[in-house]
């Protein structure tokens, strides 16, 4: 408060006569002295002042003082930022998993704006827009001077109306365009279902408000579905840009019986750190974890903790690398600052701030072709010998039978599955591990 004050002080500092200006160099000294440099902001009241009165048009306090407040955050790095009433409504919004816009999660870059990943099931996902790409154009505007708050304004909109974005993508030789259509994005924090008998898939898109709670609720009906014991499980963390933190604590904690989980260090001192209680909710069946470039924030929390304490098997490529934590404070207006007031630690110690987390397995992602089906008729097998003996107690009719013989995944796994050589190699591994745990 008494910051404000002296700013008002200064704020009509241009309009003193050169004696009295004199005399508040004597308190700028001993203010500075204090630790506090009040000429900067003597600085900015001129600044200020002169726009005012100089500027090609007139333009309001409000205007300048949140471009002021916009550009002295996005000065400090990538995820610190000035929200403005409207976009703090939005950004409370967002959290609950539902939002009108295209459905990616972006950050500052070099030349324009980065794609940290599309979420899934949405207009910018379905358009094919894909983590790593740098928006260099939106419509007719150049992102290359653009701040985030100004690259969100432009991409929400109305739900039904569409935008142009023009991307630069690593390997291709020229831009690529994209029309998208703008929808009401609801997102889905948590999917699950059975890849084969005893072996769940679990996807987490986001960490929402309810992500854990949802997430235990899908464990518990998938191993239900499994007659009630899991085999197995994969966790595809890919192409989740991240959210709130206590969530992915909570997630963590999940598969965890004890150990720590994510530590916090701040300049200020005010360190935090969270361990796990007792309670597994796969009862100690294998885990695969899945991650890749648009795996940020607290996807890489819940890798990170599950890799050091050997709970999972991390799988696909090296994570974003997002290691900071961000503070957001309401200010009295209805506005709010995001800022970075703190780097996260996994339990081991290791920061991965512009780091990331390397996968266990690296699996790069790849298109996968679907081969024509193999002619085994040409094929000769004993059984075709003549004069062939039998397999003893073989009925002669070759039927099978067994625990899952008749199951078969829906239709939207078995062609993930098809296309995806990454969770094809998480599901190898774990029916591997669970023959061999088998076999002990």
């Amino acid at each position: 408060m008494k910051m404000l004050q002296r700013m008002a002080v200064i704020a009509g500092l241009g309009l003193m006569a050169a004696g009295g200006a004199l005399a508040w160099n004597a308190v700028l000294d001993r203010d500075a002295a204090a630790g506090t440099d009040y000429r900067q902001l003597q600085k900015f009241s001129q600044v200020m002042d002169m726009v005012k009165r100089s500027y090609v048009k007139e333009i309001s306090d409000e205007k300048l003082i949140d471009g002021a407040l916009a550009g002295m955050l996005s000065s400090l790095d990538p995820h610190s930022t000035y929200m403005t009433r409207e976009m703090y409504k939005q950004m409370q919004v967002d959290t609950t998993g539902q939002f009108g816009g295209l459905g990616i999660e972006i950050s500052s870059a070099q030349g324009g704006i980065l794609v940290v990943a599309p979420i899934e099931d949405t207009p910018a996902w379905r358009a094919g827009v894909k983590a790593g790409d740098i928006i260099i154009r939106i419509d007719d505007k150049i992102t290359r001077d653009m701040s985030l708050p100004e690259a969100v304004k432009l991409m929400r909109g109305k739900p039904g109306t569409s935008i142009t974005l023009t991307i630069f993508r690593k390997g291709e030789h020229a831009p690529l365009t994209f029309k998208i259509v703008r929808d009401i994005i609801k997102v889905k924090s948590v999917k699950g279902e059975l890849m084969a008998p005893g072996y769940a898939y679990l996807r987490i898109t986001q960490f929402q408000e309810r992500t854990a709670s949802s997430l235990k609720e899908k464990i518990a009906a998938l191993k239900k579905a499994s007659g009630g014991h899991l085999y197995g499980a994969v966790l595809d963390l890919r192409n989740n840009p991240g959210g709130l933190l206590n969530q992915a604590v909570a997630v963590a904690d999940l598969f965890l019986d004890k150990g720590g989980i994510v530590s916090t260090k701040s300049r200020t001192g005010r360190n935090m750190s969270f361990a796990a209680r007792p309670g597994d909710a796969l009862d100690g069946a294998p885990l695969v974890v899945l991650i890749n470039h648009g795996s940020a924030s607290a996807s890489e929390i819940v890798a990170g903790a599950l890799q050091d304490n050997h709970r999972a098997i991390l799988m696909g490529v090296k994570s974003f690398g997002k290691g900071s934590v961000q503070s957001v404070v309401p200010l009295p207006d209805g506005s709010a600052i995001k800022l970075t007031t703190a780097l996260y630690y996994t339990p081991s110690g290791r920061s991965i701030q512009a780091e990331g987390i390397t996968p266990d397995v690296v699996v790069p992602q790849v298109r996968v072709v679907k081969a024509e089906k193999q002619d085994d008729s040409t094929a000769v097998f004993e059984r075709d010998l003549k004069g062939h003996l039998d397999r003893p107690g073989a009925s002669g009719k070759g039927s099978s039978s067994g625990k899952g013989a008749s199951f078969k995944p829906s239709e939207q796994m078995q062609k993930r599955l098809e296309q995806d050589n990454v969770l094809q190699r998480a599901l190898d591994m774990l029916k591997g591990l669970h023959v061999l745990h088998a076999r002990a």
